[in-house]
């Protein structure tokens, strides 16, 4: 048996404009499987490295994708428990998007990656949580083991992951130096919880950097960018520290910086939120301490724009545009 579904698909890699809408017939939830009504979708840039075909995981065309989603439980399969029809739920991004894709009317996924979130988040808000609280959570907590007073970089600090990562830092009593290119969006970052703005194209990073640290040095650095960014950022860190590496956003060569590293002991670390996700037992407290945040109010998702579902190929050029402050989502 199956449902009647329209959704987003790829008949071919490349820009925004490959994206196109079609009618599909959707199965019904197989054993551990829920199916749910999609009500919004948050956009990340993995939507657009699958587009492109410079993903971790390649699509078979045609294709779906997306990686999250929040929504209204629709159907159940069997086996499973504690969700039933109307309960409002979002979605922890599933490892293959292709197998798992979000964007449609309607979507399925395994009831383990399914969340009752707090009524206090709208559609919105519940589409923007699970991708860049996880991924911040896992860098910080789960690996950098960030704690009060900690010196924390987070590098791309206007993303949707920069902000999480701020929020997080101010959660924990970390203080969060954000680095951003220019300086135009100083202000909004040092209005989102950053203790400290760096514009790397305008300042000497390695320089304010330790003017900020001072003795103490940077103990923890957060950055999807690598390239030539690598050398300040560690001249600027502390005996034994440690960079979470968890993109490359850079087109240029990231250099290695052996005799730093060595003369300070310090780890670089690469990482993917995927080793969170996959392990229920690094995944629960990652959970609890988001909806602790959500609840409380001292983790609130930002939403830079919105828009229609019809709208995907231009919220996909928004994406590309670096732009944006904070999460794009799209309204089903």
């Amino acid at each position: 048996m199956f449902s009647h579904d329209a959704r987003r698909s790829l008949y071919e890699l490349g820009g925004p404009e490959v994206l196109r809408i079609e009618d599909v017939d959707v199965p019904e939830p197989g054993r551990g499987e829920v199916r749910i009504r999609v009500k919004a979708l948050g956009l990340n840039r993995a939507e657009a490295l699958l587009r492109s075909g410079n993903y971790i995981e390649t699509a078979q065309l045609p294709s779906s994708l997306g990686l999250e989603a929040a929504g209204v439980v629709e159907k159940v399969g069997e086996g499973v428990d504690g969700f039933a029809p109307g309960d409002a739920v979002s979605v922890v991004p599933a490892r293959s998007m292709i197998r798992w894709p979000s964007y449609g009317e309607l979507a399925t996924f395994p009831a383990a990656l399914l969340v009752k979130h707090p009524t206090s988040l709208s559609w919105e808000g519940a589409a923007a949580v699970w991708m860049q609280y996880l991924t911040a959570y896992g860098g910080l907590i789960d690996i950098g083991g960030l704690g009060r007073q900690d010196f924390v970089v987070i590098t791309a600090a206007s993303s949707s992951v920069g902000l999480a990562a701020i929020q997080i830092a101010n959660k924990v009593g970390a203080i969060p130096i954000a680095v951003t290119r220019t300086s135009a969006k100083r202000q909004a970052l040092l209005e989102a919880g950053a203790a400290y703005v760096i514009a790397s194209a305008e300042e000497d990073l390695e320089a304010r950097l330790k003017e900020i640290a001072g003795p103490q040095g940077v103990r923890v650095v957060f950055d999807p960018i690598g390239g030539p960014i690598f050398e300040p950022l560690t001249a600027a860190m502390s005996p034994g520290g440690i960079l979470i590496e968890y993109g490359g956003l850079s087109p240029e060569q990231t250099p290695f910086p052996l005799f730093t590293v060595l003369s300070k002991s310090l780890m670089l670390r690469g990482y993917l939120v995927h080793e969170v996700i996959g392990d229920p037992a690094r995944l629960e407290p990652a959970k609890a301490f988001i909806l602790d945040g959500v609840i409380s109010g001292s983790l609130q998702p930002v939403i830079a724009r919105t828009f229609a579902f019809d709208q995907i190929v231009k919220a996909h050029r928004f994406l590309e545009s670096n732009e944006q402050f904070g999460k794009i989502v799209v309204t089903v």
